[in-house]
Parts: structure tokens; sequence; C-alpha cells
């Protein structure tokens, strides 16, 4: 293919930036900082009151009003929690969650990962009114863990890298239950009706076979994602529901379309070549065939999980990062870090997530329902599990949830225990999965 000089200046290198496994995690890494450094600059004032202006949706009487940092954890978050709903659905058709025997061993390491860190939780603060942060340490966040776990190269197997997307997708499945079933407000009964006559329109469209992504955006946003935003139930639920009801078969079978293509490549090399630069109506019709049957051969949720990748990695979780990531660090920081909030999310984010993880994936392993595979050792599990204890994203989504009103102290004790765990479960898990191979 021929480079122009856009090409080898612009747009190369930003695709091979953007297409680094780490990248995603460097750039919410970045975001997360900014954001705590203007809370902390002269600036601080600015950036708060910049979260608070008021955005609103207006059409005569219908009106939807909110500040920004709203808009941006009810809205942009359910675009992030679209595409983990689209990933989930992948991985149970036709990933490491679609065989029991293979899923076994991630779940069962994801479960455990929730249950030990909301008990550590609540056993400092199950007498307070801040026992509704029980949610915070359950979270691994899937960019940071993987991006650390990346970094490392060839120091680790692929099946680990294996296991912790598994272990993770879990997590965020447990996550996005936790908040349907236990962080949802008074529930609007019509409205949550008019969802489910949504989704069954939704379900109805993937029977029927329309596969066009614009429609479920509509249906999707216009219908289902309104009227959730209305019900009580978090409209971020939205995201994963619709995420379940898009096509996930392709409309050529393989065989099938290498030999249309095959036959495309034919006609085309046979076909009149008038001059180097426009097509004839003729090449373009081919050209059209082609584009046409390499969609078919394609599944829509699989399309709409690589174009929407960028969009959440580069976008939805770095704003949602320079939203929520900024504390303002008082002169109270001592007390505020070792306040019952701050200590029951660090204890139960990295304490809680290597117990549960490594203990839960021992206890499969004893009873022989699943088996670690054969090039990883129980230092691999031990480093996973630190690093699972990066909850950032999902734990500070779920401290907005968890602390609504007259809580903003707990929001910023949360939010400090939160940074603190995932700089020591990433740091350690970082050093004993780097050491393995040196000690080898």
């Amino acid at each position: 293919m021929k480079k122009t000089p856009i090409d080898k200046i612009l747009i190369d290198p930003m695709s091979r930036f953007i297409n680094k496994s780490t990248t995603g995690g460097v750039v919410l890494f970045l975001s997360a900082v900014v954001a705590l450094i203007l809370a902390n600059s002269p600036l601080k004032e600015t950036y708060h009151h910049f979260w608070q202006h008021e955005f609103a949706i207006k059409f005569d009487s219908f009106v939807v009003s909110n500040n920004l940092h709203h808009w941006v954890n009810d809205g942009l978050m359910a675009i992030f929690f679209f595409v983990v709903g689209l990933e989930l659905k992948r991985e149970m058709i036709a990933g490491e969650l679609s065989r029991p025997k293979k899923a076994i061993l991630p779940l069962m390491a994801a479960l455990g990962g929730m249950i030990f860190p909301a008990a550590i939780y609540l056993i400092f603060n199950h007498d307070s009114n801040a026992v509704g942060g029980w949610g915070i340490p359950m979270a691994t966040d899937i960019a940071f863990a993987l991006g650390i776990l990346y970094l490392l190269g060839d120091k680790v197997p692929v099946s680990l890298k294996v296991f912790l997307t598994a272990l993770a997708i879990a997590d965020d499945l447990g996550a996005v239950l936790v908040i349907a079933l236990f962080y949802t407000s008074d529930i609007d009964t019509n409205s949550l009706i008019a969802g489910g006559i949504f989704l069954l329109i939704l379900l109805a469209a993937n029977r029927l076979g329309v596969r066009a992504p614009v429609f479920y955006g509509i249906i999707g946003i216009g219908g289902l994602w309104m009227a959730f935003l209305f019900s009580g139930v978090h409209a971020t639920i939205a995201g994963v529901l619709a995420a379940f009801t898009i096509p996930a078969r392709t409309k050529v079978r393989d065989k099938k379309y290498v030999e249309k293509l095959r036959g495309f490549i034919d006609e085309y090399d046979n076909l009149e070549v008038r001059t180097t630069r426009l097509k004839t109506p003729q090449q373009q019709h081919v050209l059209e065939q082609v584009r046409i049957y390499s969609k078919a051969a394609l599944t829509p949720l699989q399309r709409l999980e690589h174009s929407m990748h960028s969009l959440v990695s580069f976008f939805v979780m770095p704003v949602f990062a320079l939203a929520n990531a900024g504390v303002t660090f008082s002169g109270d920081f001592w007390s505020n870090i070792t306040s019952s909030v701050s200590i029951g999310i660090i204890l139960g984010l990295v304490v809680g997530k290597f117990i549960g993880v490594v203990a839960f994936t021992k206890l499969m392993t004893k009873l022989k329902i699943a088996s670690l595979p054969s090039d990883l050792t129980w230092k691999h599990i031990y480093g996973v599990a630190l690093l699972a204890s990066i909850g950032f994203t999902m734990s500070l989504f779920i401290t907005e949830l968890a602390f609504k009103t007259n809580a903003e102290e707990y929001i910023l004790e949360a939010k400090m225990g939160i940074f603190a765990a995932s700089m020591i479960g990433g740091t350690l898990g970082y050093f004993i999965l780097k050491g393995i191979k040196q000690n080898t």
C-alpha cells in the first residue's frame, strides 16, 4: 500500500500508539494524574465548578437536565458498560467463559475476589453510616490491570493474560449485578415497563435479522437508556442489556465467503483498466460487493466492539477519570487515609482480593474441579491476585453511587483508599510477576 506523507508523519504513528495493549491504561493513568494536579492547584475551584455546569436536553415540555458530572457518570459510562456487555457476550459465546471447565476457575476466582473485599470493608464499617460502600472494593479495573500485565511482555505466559482477562470480565459482570440489585433508587414502575418494552423490541430485531448498528443505537439510547434513566435502576445497566441484544451471527459462512472473494478477485483482475487514477463503474461494483460480503462475514457484535474500543479507551474512560479522580487533599490527609472507609477499602482491595482470588483458585484445584494451565505457577496467581486489587474505574463509579447525598467526606476517604490500594496492589503485583522469570 502506498504511503502518503500524512500516513508516515501522523496516521501510522497514531495507529501504532492506539493499538498498543498498554496505551489505554497509560492514558487512563495520565487522566487521573491531571485530575489530581488540577484539584490540588490554584485552579481547584475552577476544576470543581466546571463539572457542576448544567447541561440539558429539551424538546418542547420534555426536559432532561443534569450537571456535567452526572452526564459523565450516567451517560458516558453507559457507553463503557455497553462495551463491557459486548465483551461479556463474546466471552460467553466463544471465549474463556464459553466452556464450563475453562470458565469455572476465573469465575470462582472472581467470586472470591468479590466476597472477601466486601466482608473486610463491612468489618470496619458495619456500624457506621458508610456501610453502603461495601461494593466499592469488589471491583477490578481491567484496563489498568491488563496494562500492567502487558508491560511485562514475554515475562508472563499468554495463559496468565487470558486468566486475568476472564477474571476481570467476570468481575465486571458481578459489579453490574451489584449495581443493578443494590445501588438503585426508588423504582418507577412505568419507566421500567417502558424500558422492558424497548428491550423486547431490540431482542425481536435481533431475531428478525436486523444488523444495522444505527437501529440498535436509536432504540437503545433513545428508548432503553432514557427509560432506565427515569426508572431508578441505574442507567448504565441499560448499556449492558442493549449489548446483549446485538447480533452475534454472520450472514455468510467462511467457506462461502472465501469462494465469493476468490470470484471477485478473478473478476476484478479481468476487468479493463482505463486509468490508474479513477475506477471504472465495473471496478466500483466489484469492490462494493467485496465490501458487502466482508461486512456480512463479520458479526455486528465484533464489529461494534472493535470500532468502539478506541472511543471508550481514549475518550469515555479518560473523561470519567478527569471528572471523578480529582480529590483535593486537605490538611486532614492522615485522618482521611486512616478512616474506617479508607482502611476498609485499602485492606478490602489489597488483602481481600488477594485472599479471595488465591483461596478460591486453590479450592477449585484441590477439589479437582479445575486445574491451573500447565505453564502457570502459584506465584503467577499471587501476582495476578494483587493486580486484581486495582479497582480504579469501577470502584470510583460505585463510590458515586454508594455515597450520593451529604457524604462528601466519605467520597473523599473512599477515593483516597482506592488510589492507595491500586498503587500498592499494582506495584506489588508487577514486581512479583517480574521476579518469576529471574528465579527460574
